[in-house]
């Protein structure tokens, strides 16, 4: 099962301070949308929102057409996923799994025939019989998503799902998850701090601030195309150059360069990515530069760098892997205008 959700001017303030303020977000049925942020942006409350767990202040919820804005948890038609994932310790994963349909009156037979099913979409199925202290973290976490799905929601709200998890094993179940989410066709909700496992597995990010929706958008677009300097910045490893637009250049310490479509007049400030800077010349030469540091990442040389135009000046690049760079030598840099971001400049 799946369905719409439709999130319109709701906030919510805890006394006086604003946690939501006037969201709206479209959310399609089957969709994969993750909810990104700082913590205290509000991606949480927004989640406990449409779980139920959470009344707005103002505004409206509607999941699968209805209102569900003052309807309580037992009662919507959504499932939530902790971070702790709660599984009842004396029971076998078969029971924990079936504890949800247990509790709605299904029988023993079937409900037991459910819980294999989705212990086999989640690879436990010889494990049946076995207690959650026999699994591993990711197993566990496995146990607690099929327990969720169980009782066939039309939403799942995903809270921090993989927060516990070393680096390997998250980013293996980053691709269990969409996996798994692509099979059952359910609404997926996912909140995260983490922008990788954003991008891995949404179809859509919303970058949340300040209790306010900042950018939303396919994972690509995000990181390429920025709908905002705060989601540029949040959106992984950002070089902020200062600017001012004149007609139609730009002026840089570091050199102009022709203002893209749609470029504030005025003081602006420039995005450009650590991996979209060069070396040799380009359509933007931004000249010769000093390393200062460099540090070898297996795919790259992440390399601090002092342009000679601007030496208080501190550019991030991702060099190539065989380009040996050493501290003190010098490289000429360039940039392709067309991958920058323009925003106008922060008061």
């Amino acid at each position: 099962m799946t369905a719409t959700i439709a999130i319109q001017a709701v906030s919510h303030d805890f006394g006086t301070f604003r946690a939501l303020d006037d969201i709206n977000l479209e959310i399609e049925a089957g969709e994969y949308i993750v909810l990104l942020g700082p913590s205290g942006c509000g991606k949480t409350t927004l989640l406990s929102t449409l779980g139920g767990f959470i009344d707005p202040t103002r505004g409206t919820v509607l999941i699968g057409g209805r209102d569900m804005t003052h309807v309580p948890p037992a009662k919507r038609p959504t499932t939530t996923m902790f971070q702790d994932y709660a599984l009842f310790p004396h029971m076998t994963l078969r029971d924990n799994v079936g504890f949800g349909p247990r509790m709605a009156g299904v029988g023993k037979a079937q409900r037991d025939a459910k819980a294999l099913e989705l212990l086999d979409l989640v690879g436990l199925k010889d494990a049946a019989s076995k207690r959650p202290y026999a699994l591993s973290g990711g197993q566990r976490q496995r146990v607690a998503l099929a327990r969720s799905l169980a009782v066939d929601p039309d939403v799942l709200l995903l809270d921090e799902p993989l927060g516990a998890l070393d680096l390997k094993l998250r980013r293996a179940m980053q691709d269990e998850l969409k996996q798994i989410q692509r099979k059952v066709g359910t609404t997926f909700v996912h909140v995260t701090h983490d922008q990788e496992e954003a991008m891995a597995i949404a179809d859509r990010i919303v970058v949340m601030n300040g209790g306010r929706i900042e950018d939303c958008g396919p994972p690509d677009r995000i990181y390429r195309r920025p709908g905002s300097l705060f989601a540029a910045g949040f959106m992984g490893e950002m070089n902020r150059i200062p600017g001012t637009r004149n007609a139609g250049k730009i002026e840089t310490a570091i050199g102009a360069l022709p203002a893209p479509d749609g470029a504030p007049l005025g003081p602006v400030t420039l995005c450009l990515r650590p991996e979209q800077i060069g070396m040799g010349k380009g359509a933007w030469d931004i000249g010769a530069a000093r390393i200062t540091d460099a540090a070898f990442f297996g795919t790259h040389f992440r390399c601090h760098l002092a342009p000679e135009a601007a030496p208080d000046m501190d550019l991030i690049a991702h060099l190539p892997p065989n380009a040996r760079p050493d501290t003190g030598s010098i490289v000429q840099l360039s940039a392709d205008p067309a991958d920058l971001s323009v925003f106008e400049a922060e008061a």
